[in-house]
């Protein structure tokens, strides 16, 4: 568990076995909140091979390590914007899941319920909760080192299921408690009140990840970013008499693209190479972060035409 790649192939590896169980007991039990979650499983195990593969891309382009001269070529600029595409698509896929199973909940509910078998339904509950929850706190724990938006999403998506889970054995227990009693009228809505109530809770849970990885996309300036980066060229601007500067950022996912021109005036342009580069690897400093995710251009120009 010390790589992204690590993480993901066990994550992987759990969710097609979860998948199985549910898909399985689902029809076993009648329970289509149990089909739900195996197929919600299924669908994760996938994006999470797409996720694997692109991070190896990412950090193989990155680090110039076994990317082909083909895939250099065509690909100048890294595979950066992989990133924000997949969680976009990731999420996207699991609200529409989501909401396909809330709108089946509400028709099963409407029609009057359905009979299950709740000895199989509380057996898979138990088990999926315990692996799901195992999942989720063990790439929590591997995160806080790593920093992976990839992990936190594949993350985000063990406690979604864990919760489903959860709502799920405790319903089940319920309906099990009651079906020899005056209360057994309400056993056939069991499987769909409790799906629709987690389905109502999940659909808004990838909605901030969606909405990140669409800023992404798009190419909004992160403020946070632009503050400091403006901040590090202003003062370089009053240190060495520029006229002024612009500065361009964007973030691609765990990419960060900064581009700074500097305005100099014509008798301050009359330096050595050597002192304008040592000038790039002070303000590179300045500025930090210096890992092979950030994209960092320096330019120093009389003519502010090639700045605009």
């Amino acid at each position: 568990m010390q790589t992204e790649a690590a993480v993901l192939r066990i994550s992987i590896a759990v969710s097609l076995l979860v998948s199985a169980l549910g898909i399985g007991f689902g029809l076993m039990s009648g329970s289509f909140s149990i089909t739900f979650d195996g197929v919600y499983s299924l669908l994760d195990s996938a994006m999470s091979l797409l996720t694997l593969f692109a991070a190896r891309l990412i950090t193989s382009y990155a680090r110039d390590e076994g990317i082909s001269e083909r895939l250099k070529e065509r690909f100048t600029m890294g595979f950066w914007h992989l990133e924000p595409l997949i969680l976009a698509l990731n999420g996207s896929l699991l609200i529409a899941l989501t909401l396909y199973a809330l709108i089946n909940a509400v028709s099963s509910l409407l029609a009057g319920g359905r009979a299950l078998e709740f000895g199989w339904a509380i057996g898979y509950a138990v088990i999926t909760l315990l692996l799901c929850s195992v999942m989720g706190f063990t790439e929590r724990r591997a995160n806080r080192r790593l920093q992976s938006d990839f992990i936190r999403l594949d993350m985000l998506g063990w406690v979604m299921s864990a919760g489903i889970t959860a709502a799920l054995l405790v319903a089940f227990s319920i309906g099990y408690l009651v079906e020899s009693t005056p209360w057994a009228w309400i056993v056939p809505y069991v499987d769909p009140a409790v799906l629709s109530l987690v389905c109502l809770v999940l659909i808004v849970m990838p909605v901030s990840t969606v909405r990140k990885a669409l800023a992404d996309i798009l190419r909004v300036t992160p403020a946070e970013l632009k503050a400091h980066v403006d901040e590090v060229a202003t003062a370089t601007c009053e240190k060495y008499g520029f006229l002024s500067y612009r500065a361009y950022v964007s973030r691609m996912g765990r990419a960060r693209k900064i581009e700074l021109y500097f305005m100099v005036p014509e008798e301050g342009a009359k330096r050595h190479l050597r002192e304008w580069d040592a000038l790039r690897t002070e303000i590179s400093e300045a500025l930090g972060d210096a890992g092979p995710d950030r994209w960092l251009s320096i330019v120093f120009t009389t003519d502010s035409v090639w700045a605009d």
